[in-house]
């Protein structure tokens, strides 16, 4: 290799090096400090690097945010897909796994959840993040047909599916909320997710 192709090589790492210390550096402080406190010369005195070094790599300080988003959708879409694949198909427990993965990830990173759902509520300037979220939704729509005995989704199963994100959604953000810890009613989350997934959809089809 000679010099030129050495420093080629050199600046391309460097380029996604830095693009991959600022997205972390922001994804840090969207947790630390929410998405609503976030600033980009923050994310630089993290990263180590000048302040004019994000807009090399994005627009505004929107498009980092919404990178920080995609990714986290991704995450729970991917964390999803691997709790299903240790169960059977068809049974109440993929039911039980996707609400706890849902619950988990919110606890686990609470400033990415809610900047997932604040930045998908502007369909024109997302559409790809209500996109990632409509295929993770198909998700759970599939598993309860199959719960049924089904292949293909019918009306009753969206409906169903809708029922079990509404629930696993209002209880992600009580509890990132902090509105359980005073709770006067016993709280077990398996036993919640299960009590749950058994009245919406009750007992699989044999």
């Amino acid at each position: 290799m000679n010099a030129g192709q050495q420093n080629t090589a050199r600046d391309s790492y460097h380029h996604g090096d830095l693009r991959a210390q600022l997205l972390e550096a922001t994804r840090q402080l969207v947790e630390e400090k929410g998405p609503d406190q976030f600033s980009v010369s923050e994310a630089c005195r993290r990263a180590g690097v000048s302040t004019a070094a994000p807009y090399k790599h994005f627009k505004d300080k929107d498009e980092m945010l919404h990178h920080i988003a995609h990714a986290g959708m991704e995450r729970q879409r991917q964390q999803m897909l691997d709790e299903l694949a240790l169960y059977d198909a068809g049974t109440l427990d993929r039911i039980v796994a996707m609400g706890r993965v849902y619950v988990r990830f919110a606890l686990a990173e609470p400033g990415v959840f809610r900047l997932m759902f604040g930045l998908s509520e502007d369909h024109a300037d997302h559409c790809d993040l209500v996109q990632l979220g409509d295929d993770t939704f198909c998700v759970v729509q599939g598993e309860v047909a199959r719960c049924h005995g089904r292949a293909d989704i019918i009306e009753s199963d969206v409906n169903e599916a809708f029922l079990l994100w509404s629930f696993v959604h209002g209880l992600s953000f009580l509890l990132i909320d902090g509105k359980l810890k005073d709770a006067k009613v016993p709280f077990d989350m398996e036993t919640t997710l299960h009590d749950v997934a058994v009245r919406v959809v009750g007992q699989p089809d044999s």
